[in-house]
């Protein structure tokens, strides 16, 4: 419904309204104005708490909410536009105008926040030559079409029309991605068409914000809490000196993955930073100041390699995922009361008390197996998206020749986490994040059945690696020794199910009384399995599923997210406005099988609780880097103090594996730290990271920030490897490029920090075409 047809006039503000840069400040209607923003997403939050959760915002002192608009939740099919219940974003917006809470609205199109391909559409890969965030002419036109449906149920909400919108922003940290200002300008013409008048923004990183910077936006940064904020706004205070200073993303934590710890930052630098900034009368938006949850499968997945998110967006927050109160908040509250020019603060809401719901069990199963879709026959392996598939499972099944002896399955790639059966017997399985594509097959005779069951993950969602297809992308072979030499044959003729993730097709299978967890050959079974439990007085709760393998969870139609037995987290966030008083069900779709078929509801929720057995370090037990008769390429310092160095080789060298030794630290301590590190080509151009993979490193702080050496490379200045704090130099790095590449110098980041701790000094690189001796 447009905007004009269902605004509330009881909700308008006076008249109407102008914001505008001003000299060294915003301006609003003509005065000085500081953006004081909480972040948070209405897609990750039940509308039934959107204005708790709002009120909680203000009561903290804000007087902004910084809101990301999300594509593919909008725009599922093209054309078919969603803005009703949870996507309601006019009525989110219209409960901050009413909470007295300004709007900045960031429609993207691509918007990251670690949600499902930064927020575009899948259906945009069943074009597979497409170019997204480029000036492809298809992509353009799509964007063009969302972000007038987007227009017309906000664009009258502007400041300028007594609403509460006062900025709305151009892309999403471009810099990170390319360097195109001619797309960046047709975005930027989109977005004016649909909002004339309003001021206009983009956002970027102090080291990248002047590659796609148009003169007519408004520049603000990004950063993280603890960094060293002149430096941040140093570049840009140098090229536009009357410019207003505004850090449009201060990450206030950051995001959990699928089989590293949780993760924390102190609320001391959080709180440093943001009384920095206010007592300069910079602008900032704290992000996240409530998560919330990324429910089904909206969890995104990062990049280099492939890193899947958990479902829940808790971020270390001031506010829980569940809407609670942390230390944090009442911190930042007490540092915000500093900056209230005369105003009192809103009073707290009240908060929802969790429950605790009773163990039960669940009582009725259906096997997938005996649950399948009607097939499609192919000859050649397809993508999920190839078939119209946009999330979910796909299983390809053929028969194969007979295979005298052991062989060896190469599957091309699985995306994104495949369990290979033959004949019904699990042979093992292929984790996309730790690189598996290939398995020791046994002997079979012909005609036997090969299944492969493929489980897509979140697409990318920040890199160049967002074009991220699912299933089984190119192929599948086998390779026997026949004579001493190998014979590879590519395996056709597939019949293909597609298991799309949908409540539907979920309760519609055939469902029997469970009897055993395992199959007649003593494997779990993978499938569905169905419970119910009783609520006397319907409140929030976390679902437990420690006993779980893998998959997702619905309760009484909700898609409440995944599960994976490998934690960090082990339970799931159950909204009680989701819950009935009396019988409620639960239906969980387990590619695995449950190891215990059972759940309870606890009062807390289990975000923290690894159980892996690869460990997130990258060095063996005893292994030591043997650098003796090695020759370094260059021997070199870097400069103290922040921002990226660069240093050349005195001549291009060859080679596929790279070893940066740290030799001491600027202050002389044991601590070294690499927030980001390039390497360049023979044209002295960053080589692209995607296939590095760290084989040693001396020592990884892994304790509760992960600060592992794979940070060198993850695209994320505000993330580091370091070394713990009891580990003398020397330190060193080793990475596989991947492939051999001709280099010519080494970019380095330190951490961000005012002090810059664990800045490295003197420094040599050695590279060498075979792996280096341990």
């Amino acid at each position: 419904m447009p905007w004009r047809d269902s605004w509330d006039p009881r909700t308008q503000w006076e008249g109407q309204g102008d914001f505008s840069a001003g000299k060294g400040t915003f301006l609003l209607n003509g005065k000085p104005f500081v953006i004081k923003a909480a972040e948070l997403h209405y897609p990750r939050i039940p509308k039934a708490y959107w204005d708790q959760r709002i009120k909680m915002c203000k009561a903290l002192g804000m007087n902004t909410v910084c809101l990301y608009v999300f594509w593919n939740s909008h725009e599922p099919q093209p054309g078919v536009f969603d803005f009703t219940g949870q996507n309601d974003l006019a009525e989110f917006c219209r409960l901050c105008q009413q909470n007295d809470m300004y709007v900045i609205l960031r429609p993207g199109p691509y918007v990251c926040a670690e949600w499902e391909m930064g927020g575009l559409p899948w259906w945009l890969l069943k074009k597979k030559d497409i170019r997204l965030r480029e000036s492809d002419p298809y992509f353009m036109e799509r964007v063009g079409i969302f972000e007038k449906a987007v227009a017309e149920q906000v664009a009258g909400m502007t400041i300028q029309n007594g609403g509460p919108i006062i900025m709305v922003q151009v892309e999403n940290e471009y810099g990170s991605y390319g360097e195109d200002k001619g797309y960046v300008s047709q975005i930027r013409d989109i977005v004016r068409a649909n909002y004339p008048g309003v001021a206009l923004f983009q956002c970027d990183w102090a080291s990248n914000f002047t590659k796609n910077g148009l003169h007519d936006l408004v520049w603000t940064m990004n950063f993280g809490t603890g960094a060293n904020i002149d430096q941040q706004f140093a570049p840009l205070k140098k090229l536009r000196p009357d410019s207003p200073l505004m850090c449009s993303e201060f990450w206030s934590g950051w995001f959990d993955k699928w089989g590293a710890n949780h993760e924390t930052r102190p609320a001391a630098d959080m709180i440093a930073g943001i009384d920095e900034m206010l007592s300069k009368g910079i602008s900032f938006s704290l992000y996240m100041t409530h998560g919330g949850t990324n429910w089904g499968h909206w969890a995104g997945a990062n990049s280099p390699g492939f890193a899947p998110d958990v479902t829940s967006y808790d971020y270390d927050a001031p506010i829980s995922e569940s809407g609670q109160t942390t230390p944090k908040y009442w911190e930042l509250r007490k540092a915000l009361s500093k900056y209230m020019n005369g105003e009192k603060q809103a009073k707290v809401p009240a908060l929802i008390k969790p429950i605790r719901i009773p163990s039960f069990l669940f009582t009725e199963m259906a096997p997938l197996f005996d649950n399948l879709p009607a097939a499609k026959k192919d000859r050649n392996i397809r993508t999920m998206e190839e078939y119209n598939q946009g999330f979910g499972s796909i299983l390809y099944r053929t028969t194969l020749p007979e295979m005298k002896t052991p062989s060896l399955l190469t599957v091309n790639d699985a995306h994104d986490y495949a369990q290979v059966f033959l004949d019904g017997k699990y042979i093992g399985k292929l984790d996309r994040r730790n690189g598996e594509k290939q398995l020791e097959f046994p002997a079979c005779p012909k005609g036997a059945r090969l299944d492969i069951l493929v489980e897509a993950m979140g697409r990318i969602n920040f890199g160049r690696a967002i074009k991220d297809f699912k299933g089984i992308t190119q192929s599948v072979e086998l390779t026997v020794d026949i004579d001493g030499r190998p014979f590879t044959c590519n395996l056709k003729d597939w019949e293909v199910y597609n298991l799309e993730d949908t409540y539907d097709f979920y309760k519609n299978m055939k469902f029997q009384p469970i009897g055993s967890l395992k199959d007649e050959l003593g494997q779990r079974i993978p499938g569905c399995y169905r419970a119910t439990f009783k609520v006397n007085k319907p409140s929030d709760t976390f679902l437990n599923f420690e006993t779980w393998g893998k998959g997702l969870v619905y309760v009484n139609g909700h898609a409440m997210g995944r599960i994976w037995k490998i934690g960090p987290q082990q339970t799931l966030y159950i909204p009680g406005c989701w819950l009935k008083k009396g019988e409620n069900e639960v239906i969980v779709f387990d590619i695995i099988g449950p190891k215990e078929a059972k759940s309870e509801g606890l009062s807390e929720p289990l975000l923290d609780q690894l159980l892996v057995t690869k460990p997130l370090t990258h060095r063996n037990e005893g292994e030591n880097l043997d650098l003796s008769g090695e020759q370094p390429v260059l021997s070199d310092s870097f400069n103290p103090g922040n921002g990226w160095q660069e240093r050349k080789f005195g001549q291009p060298v060859t080679g596929r594996y790279v070893c940066l030794e740290a030799l001491s630290a600027q202050d002389g301590k044991d601590l070294a730290c690499i927030a980001e590190m390039y390497l360049l080509n023979e044209n002295g151009e960053r080589l692209s990271r995607e296939p590095w993979i760290v084989n040693y490193a001396d020592s990884e702080d892994v304790s509760h920030v992960n600060c592992s050496a794979d940070k060198i490379f993850d695209l994320q200045e505000s993330t580091y490897w370091s070394t713990t704090k009891d580990t003398p130099y020397p330190h060193a790095v080793v990475i596989d490029l991947g492939s051999t590449r001709t280099l010519t110098g080494i970019q380095y980041l330190p951490r961000m920090e005012s002090e810059v701790p664990g800045g490295i000094k003197d420094f040599k690189v050695y590279v060498k075409s075979k792996a280096f001796n341990y």
